[in-house]
């Protein structure tokens, strides 16, 4: 599988600063480890928050910890068109003039001026990966999912490179029901 990458479905979640944890859950909450995530250091945690949009609420949204030093919220075209928000796609953490939405926890609220962005599809590399795919910090590759019921090209997929990740492409919810791309799947990068 030498041109093969793990291909992870990134569900609708949440990353909160220190303060809005303790806005939503309590003074001097912290975020509770439910299951670590592929991402070393990265968690899905028992808390979990309602997204309030002009259109829907979508309740129990899952927190992925640890706290970030800005809010943000990942979703779906489908999720943001539910909540009725505009969300653009971007790299995570380029939330500057995107998507506004609101955040109920247990104890409090936090009104996000914006925060709402579909993540960019990527793939997470460490240099050594990376070296090993030929590919470089930033450039965008495609990548190939084969299976029987609905075989996809990927395009427009960013490489991520850090001594801190793991080596997995992240697509969202609306992109694996479109590729059949379910349990464990692996993709073949295009460059």
């Amino acid at each position: 599988m030498d041109n093969k990458i793990l291909i992870e479905t990134s569900a609708r979640h949440v990353h909160l600063t220190e303060e809005h944890i303790e806005i939503l859950f309590g003074k001097g909450h912290t975020l509770t480890n439910k299951k670590d995530l592929s991402q070393p250091g990265q968690f899905a945690c028992s808390e979990r928050v309602d997204l309030v949009g002009p259109k829907k609420t979508i309740a129990g949204v899952s927190i992925l910890g640890p706290a970030r030093p800005a809010s943000q919220v990942e979703v779906s075209f489908t999720d943001a068109r539910t909540l009725g928000v505009t969300a653009p796609v971007r790299e995570s953490g380029d939330t500057n003039g995107s998507a506004p939405v609101k955040l109920v926890g247990p104890e409090g609220e936090v009104e996000l001026a914006e925060g709402v962005i579909i993540a960019k599809r990527h793939i997470h590399l460490t240099p050594d990966d990376a070296a090993k795919f030929g590919v470089e910090d930033k450039q965008i590759v495609s990548v190939k999912v084969t299976n029987n019921d609905r075989s996809t090209v990927f395009g427009d997929v960013v490489c991520r490179v850090s001594p801190k990740f793991a080596a997995a492409m992240h697509i969202d919810t609306d992109e694996a029901n479109a590729a059949c791309a379910f349990g464990e799947c692996y993709g073949e990068i295009i460059k």
